[in-house]
C-alpha cells in the first residue's frame, strides 16, 4: 500500500498533523516508537482545555480519536531510514518499507542533560526547562537556575518572575559586568561554588560544603532531534541554542519538497500547545501538497 501521508512520531505534533488529513479522508500512517519528551512530567500546563493533565492522558485520548477515523493506521515501532524513491518517499521500520506520497517528521528531540549528580532522577518533577510550563506550581518559592552556557543568563532574567532566584554559575561560564547588572536589577543572586550533587527534593549541594534548597530548579539541556531521518533525507537544519532543529517555512515545509516537520524536532524551543499548532499546520499544508504539488 502506498499511503498519502506518513506521519514520523505520535505524540503531540504527529497526532496534531494527522488530523487534517483523516479529515480529508486521506490514507495515513503513524510511526511511533512511543517515547514522548515529556514522559518524566507528571503534569502538563498551558494547553487550553488541558491545564494541569497528565501528559500521557492528553496523548492517549488524542491517539484515541485520530484513530476514529478509518483511513488511518497506526505501527508501534522506531523508524529507522527514510528516503526519496520516485515521486514519494520510503520509510523502513524495523526491515518493513512503508510508501508515503508526503512525509511528516514528528520526531521530537532527545534530552542531554548536565551531568551532575542527582539531576537525572529528578528531571520533570523538580528539575525542569519551561518556566511557563513548570513555574507557577512552585508558588513563588525559591527558584535556582543551574548554568551550562551564557545562554542561561535568559532563564536567570526570566525566572524572578516565578520566585527569588539563584543563578548556580558551576564553572559554566562567568557573566560580565553588564550582565551582572542586568541579574542584579531582576534581584537574581549569583552563586560561584561548583556544584556536588542534588539531593532530597531540590536541594544543591555545593563543593565548599553548603546546601542550598530550592522551591524547584531549572536548566538548558542539549537537545539532539530524535532521529536521524531528516538528514538522511538532506534537510536543512538551523541551530539554536540549546541544539540543532529542521528548517521549515511558514507552512511547516522543510528544504525538501513534500517533507513536512512539526513540534519540538522543528522549533529551538517548544510546549505542548506550540506542537499541537505546528502540527495542525503541517498536516493542512501536507493536504495542499497532495493536492497541487510542491508550493
Amino acid at each position: 500500500m502506498t499511503y498519502d501521508a506518513i506521519i514520523v512520531g505520535g505524540s503531540y505534533a504527529g497526532l496534531s498533523a494527522g488530523l487534517p488529513l483523516a479529515r480529508a479522508r486521506r490514507r495515513v500512517l503513524v510511526i511511533d516508537e512511543g517515547i514522548r519528551r515529556n514522559r518524566f512530567a507528571e503534569h502538563s500546563h498551558g494547553f487550553l482545555t488541558q491545564d494541569g493533565e497528565k501528559p500521557g492522558a492528553i496523548a492517549g485520548k488524542a491517539r484515541a480519536q485520530l484513530m476514529a477515523y478509518p483511513t488511518v493506521d497506526w505501527i508501534d515501532g522506531r523508524a529507522d531510514k527514510a528516503r526519496k524513491e520516485g515521486e514519494g518517499f520510503i520509510v523502513s521500520v524495523e526491515g518493513k518499507d512503508m510508501a508515503g506520497k508526503a512525509l511528516v517528521l514528528a520526531t521530537g528531540v532527545k534530552d542531554h542533560l548536565p551531568k551532575i549528580p542527582g539531576l537525572q532522577e529528578r528531571w520533570g518533577r523538580s528539575v525542569f526547562h519551561c518556566p511557563y510550563c513548570h513555574g507557577y506550581e512552585l508558588n513563588q518559592g525559591a527558584v535556582g537556575v543551574i548554568a551550562v552556557s551564557p545562554a542561561s543568563l535568559h532563564h536567570g532574567l526570566m525566572l524572578p518572575d516565578w520566585g527569588p532566584t539563584t543563578l548556580l554559575l558551576n564553572g559554566a561560564f562567568q557573566p560580565d559586568g553588564e550582565a551582572r547588572g542586568e541579574l542584579s536589577r531582576r534581584g537574581t543572586r549569583i552563586e560561584e561554588s561548583p556544584i556536588h550533587s542534588i539531593g532530597g527534593h531540590a536541594d544543591v549541594h555545593l563543593q565548599d560544603g553548603r546546601t542550598l534548597s530550592f522551591a524547584g530548579l531549572f536548566t538548558m539541556p542539549r537537545t539532539e532531534i530524535g532521529s536521524p531521518i531528516a538528514e538522511e533525507l538532506g534537510c536543512a537544519l538551523e541551530d539554536g541554542p540549546m541544539g540543532p532543529f529542521i528548517r521549515t517555512d511558514e507552512t511547516k515545509q522543510t528544504s525538501i519538497a513534500g517533507v513536512f516537520a512539526c513540534g519540538d524536532a522543528a522549533r529551538a524551543a517548544g510546549s505542548v500547545a506550540l506542537a499541537v499548532g505546528d502540527g495542525a499546520m503541517a498536516g493542512t499544508a501536507a493536504h495542499r501538497f497532495l493536492m497541487f504539488g510542491a508550493f
